[in-house]
């Protein structure tokens, strides 16, 4: 027995009934997808907005209610060059001013804070806080609240009252310059080229301390530059052979073994890159 046959004509047909039954469900599969990433993105763009109004509201209360003040006194140098060396900038920094605040008001509000940071030309103007990790504060406030803002925090195997080789502060490079956002003022020729923004301020419970720049970089995600401590005096040196070697265009100045060293670390772009500050202790002064 033969099948029956059809024609060229009837094939047709029955081919475009076929495409007919099959494109509203690929229409409205189509439109399934696109309607679920239309109303995550809308919830991400929502939630952004909220953690970033949140962050800076938060960073406004603060700055109302402690202000960083001016301290004139006296302070220790650290690691000064020889004293006919009178053109290098270390004295001119060392004659400013230290900046302090009051810590009883910022313990009250978050009993984690051990230390402020100031730095001139960007919004870098915070309590610095610490946990035995560096996870949760990535996703918290100031205030402990979530927030996928976080806040500027300290590497928790760092201690505030005992220095490191390297003592690592965090934030993440938020858009709206909130948190670390505006550390990547730092890259532009503008803001290297006065150097007074070559200081970076940090003051704890305990004293008031003065770091200069001497590197700023840019580099992909790695764990070399966020080095807390040295084996051998030499490890140190190759490190900060490399730390300098990596610096992108600003003056920099000299940097020895016996330097205890300042990092800040914030994300450069979605992709894993960083963007890097480091600067040396210059000054420091003990509160009484």
């Amino acid at each position: 027995m033969t099948s029956p046959s059809i024609t060229r004509e009837e094939y047709r047909k029955a081919k475009n009934k076929r495409k007919k039954r099959l494109r509203p469900w690929a229409f409205y599969t189509f439109l399934i997808i696109f309607l679920s990433i239309l109303t995550y993105s809308i919830y991400q763009v929502y939630t952004w907005s909220l953690d970033n109004k949140h962050t800076k509201e938060l960073t406004k209360e603060l700055a109302d209610d402690i202000k960083p003040i001016k301290n004139d006194s006296e302070g220790e140098l650290v690691n000064p060059p020889k004293e006919d060396d009178k053109e290098n900038d270390y004295w001119y920094y060392t004659s400013l001013p230290f900046y302090e605040v009051d810590f009883t008001k910022l313990k009250e509000k978050n009993s984690d804070t051990i230390a402020f940071i100031h730095m001139f030309e960007t919004n870098i103007n915070y309590p610095v806080v610490q946990t035995n990790n560096n996870e949760y504060y990535l996703s918290r406030s100031y205030d402990k609240t979530k927030n996928a803002a976080g806040w500027v925090f300290m590497d928790y195997r760092n201690n505030i009252d005992n220095l490191s080789d390297n003592t690592v502060i965090y934030g993440h490079g938020r858009l709206d310059k909130t948190v670390f956002g505006s550390l990547k003022n730092a890259l532009n020729k503008s803001w290297q080229n006065n150097k007074d923004n070559y200081i970076i301020w940090l003051s704890t419970e305990k004293e008031n301390m003065m770091f200069q720049i001497f590197s700023i970089y840019t580099i992909e995600k790695e764990s070399y530059y966020i080095e807390t401590n040295f084996k051998t005096t030499k490890d140190k040196e190759t490190w900060l052979n490399t730390m300098q070697s990596r610096n992108q265009g600003i003056k920099t100045t000299t940097v020895s073994t016996s330097d205890k060293i300042l990092t800040l670390s914030t994300c450069e772009n979605a992709y894993g890159g960083r963007i890097v500050v480091q600067a040396k202790l210059i000054k420091r002064q003990i509160k009484e």
